[in-house]
Parts: C-alpha cells; structure tokens; sequence
C-alpha cells in the first residue's frame, strides 16, 4: 500500500504538459516554409530579389536589437521572430522597391507595431502587413510598379518604364478577364510566371510551403482553408466576367491570397485560439478580401482583410471559447456578457 504521508508532492504553475517546440524552431520552420516561394522569385525576377529580402530581414534584426538595447530589455532577436517578418514584408513589397524604403517599413513593423506594444505575441496587428501599409500609404508609386515576369530587377532598385507591367489583379479589377486570359493562362498563374509582389506570384510554392506547415503541425488547416474556400465560393458565384470557374481560379490564383491564407492570417498573436473561431476568422477575411477586390479603390484585398480581421480576435475568441468541464452553459454565456 502506498504511504500518502510520504509522497513529495510538487505545486507548480501550468502548463504541466510541454512539448519541445520553442519559438525559435516554429519560426525555423516557418523561414524553411518560404523558401521554395523564395527560389521562384530569383528565378522570376533575379537576384535583386534575394538581395531585398535579405536587407529586409537585416532590417528587421537590427531594429529589435536596438531597441531593445536602448530600452534596457532582453534581447530576443534569437527567437527568429524579427526574421520572419522581414521576409514577409519583402514578399509583399514589388522586387524593384529600393532597399532604403524597405528599412522604413521594418522600422514600422518591428518598433512601432511590435515592440511598442510589447514584443512577441503581444502585437494586435501582423507587423509585416502594417508595415506593407505604411509603406503604401507613404510611397504608393514604388509600392504599385511592377515588372513583366522575367524581367531581372536592378540590384539597387527602381525600373524602367519600358519594363513594367500590370499585374492580373489589375485586369480583374476591371472586368477584362478575356484580356488576362490572352496574358497568362492558368498553368503561369499557378507555377507564377506573372507580375506581382516579390513572393506571392507562385501559388504552387506557397502551397508547397503552406503544406509543410501543416505538415509539421506548425499551423492548422482551418484558416487557409476557410479563408481560400470563402473567396473561392464567391467568385464562382458572383463572377465579374467570363465563366463562374475561369473566374474563381484565377482570383484565386492572383494576387497575395495564397501567401496571406498560410503566412498571414496564421500568425499566432493575431489569430483566435479556437478552432471555431479560426473558421470564423478565415471567412472574414475571405469576405473582406473579395469586397474590396470588387469594391474598394484598391486591387488587392488580402492586406487590409486580414488586418481588419486582427482587430476582431479578441471579440471572435471571446464568443467562441469553449465552456469550462463542470461549468453549466447558461451560465457561461451569462458571464460573458
């Protein structure tokens, strides 16, 4: 018979179950993940393209160290966190941006949305995404030009006019589905031999690197899938042009949606915590994206979708958590209220 009077029992703080996975080795993954989407951009648009990301996750790095070191804070730049969203933000920048204009959008995503807030996991909004903002709003020529698919970028940036081009999303914008049919059919949209932002163009790398995520458990399906399925249910049924399923494959296939649904929407800081609620969160920013694709002044949704998004977490978490064991319902929805 055991001696209860004996046992050392230990009180400690939760979690009592951890696993091995750090901060460190899920943002590992997540850069691992972006490479194939990477390869393809220096194969489309040369090394210029390489050459951006680096300096942007450089940029990235440098701003946490100092503030952190100016702010007398641990520094956390190991976590890899800094990087990640360095890549990011080049993936969502034109190849040809200058890289000067890609620090300040470092500096905007790491001080002012992510340290001043707090750090990691703290931020309310994606630090990529805001900073693709705040360059957009303060440099919208250099954000808006593109280049034609094979087109080697200039290493220090900027391009020529003979060598830009519209992007799919521009035709789309205005109805000319027949026009972006004759430019790209839809083997170039998903391998991404098309115009477009440094790391979006290549659905197929994106899948592939969307894949290992859930592969490795780094991210669940149902974000990507309820975001992807959302638009791909209302352009096949509302089209702007052409036929129902010409239409959805190739709104889905244009543009930053591909990168946002696995990259964007994911992040954990800005993403609910519950799985209803992820399926809830993915279907907004499905109906936000495809809104302002149809609406909105701008060609692209994915951005502002998935940051208007970020702002409902909190309010989305709150109305899906599941009911404590012994806690009866009706009291539950009472205390939230």
């Amino acid at each position: 018979m055991t001696d209860y009077k004996n046992l050392k029992l230990i009180a400690t703080s939760n979690p009592h179950i951890r696993g091995s996975e750090t901060t460190q080795s899920i943002m590992r993954d997540v850069i691992i993940a972006m490479c194939p989407a990477l390869i393809w951009a220096v194969l489309t648009f040369g090394p210029e393209a390489l050459v951006l990301t680096a300096v942007s996750a450089a940029g990235c790095v440098f701003f946490e160290w100092l503030y952190r070191a100016v702010m007398r804070k641990p520094q956390s730049i190991g976590d890899l966190s800094a990087v990640v969203t360095g890549m990011l933000l080049a993936f969502v920048c034109p190849p040809t941006l200058p890289c000067w204009t890609i620090l300040i959008g470092d500096f905007f995503a790491i001080v002012i949305v992510k340290q001043l807030f707090g750090g990691i996991g703290k931020n309310f909004l994606n630090p990529a995404l805001a900073g693709r903002a705040a360059l957009v709003a303060s440099y919208a020529g250099s954000m808006t030009t593109w280049i034609a698919p094979n087109t080697q970028a200039p290493i220090l940036g900027g391009v020529a006019d003979g060598v830009t081009a519209a992007t799919p999303l521009a035709y789309m914008k205005t109805g000319d589905l027949a026009g972006l049919m004759a430019q790209y059919d839809l083997k170039a949209m998903f391998l991404g031999s098309i115009g477009g932002s440094l790391g979006e163009v290549s659905s197929l790398m994106l899948l592939i690197g969307g894949v290992y995520l859930i592969g490795r458990k780094v991210i669940n399906w149902h974000i990507p899938v309820s975001y992807i399925g959302t638009v791909a249910v209302l352009t096949f049924l509302f089209p702007k042009a052409g036929s129902s399923q010409d239409w959805m494959l190739y709104s889905l296939f244009s543009g930053g949606l591909m990168l946002g649904a696995f990259f964007m929407a994911t992040d954990y800081a800005t993403s609910p915590i519950t799985k209803k609620g992820q399926v809830v969160y993915g279907v907004g920013c499905g109906v936000f994206t495809v809104f302002i694709r149809y609406f909105g002044s701008y060609n692209e949704g994915v951005c502002y979708s998935i940051m208007v998004m970020n702002l409902c977490v909190a309010l989305i978490d709150k109305y899906t958590k599941p009911t404590r064991f012994g806690v009866d319902k009706s009291s539950s929805k009472e205390a939230a209220k």
